[in-house]
């Protein structure tokens, strides 16, 4: 399987606009610029992305996990918040941190803290910074 996106820019890093878009739709030339990612701006920036694909992958990865161990979650709420933190002269990831709210009939606090736990490890999106990293580039 494989899930695409794209990324425009035009101008300087900080006086530029880009806009984001995926082949799903979801994302339609969806603006993003300097200001939505380091200051409060209309738009929205990979970090912000990051956050939710991290909640949804892993929310999912739980929710699997209940249906193996035999229990149906009546609901459950993952915020992740990403930390983008200066690194020299640039900036990394630092830290996803998840905040899980659930609510599962019949479940025990010591499964729940193991299921919870593996769906955290097993998610895609959590083994995210251990990936390959592949680069194709074209210069216009």
């Amino acid at each position: 399987m494989i899930r695409k996106a794209k990324a425009q820019w035009q101008g300087t890093g900080k006086d530029g606009t880009g806009n984001l878009s995926t082949d799903s739709g979801v994302l339609a030339a969806t603006p993003y610029s300097f200001k939505t990612r380091f200051q409060d701006g209309k738009g929205t920036n990979p970090e912000e992305l990051l956050a939710a694909a991290h909640a949804g992958c892993f929310t999912m990865a739980l929710a699997f996990q209940l249906q193996t161990a035999g229990f149906t979650p009546t609901a459950l709420t993952t915020e992740a918040a990403i930390s983008l933190d200066p690194d020299g002269g640039g900036f990394k990831i630092s830290k996803s941190a998840l905040t899980l709210v659930a609510e599962v009939p019949g479940l025990d606090q010591a499964t729940f803290d193991k299921l919870a736990e593996a769906a955290e490890k097993g998610c895609p999106v959590s083994k995210l910074f251990n990936a390959e990293i592949t680069l194709t580039k074209t210069l216009k």
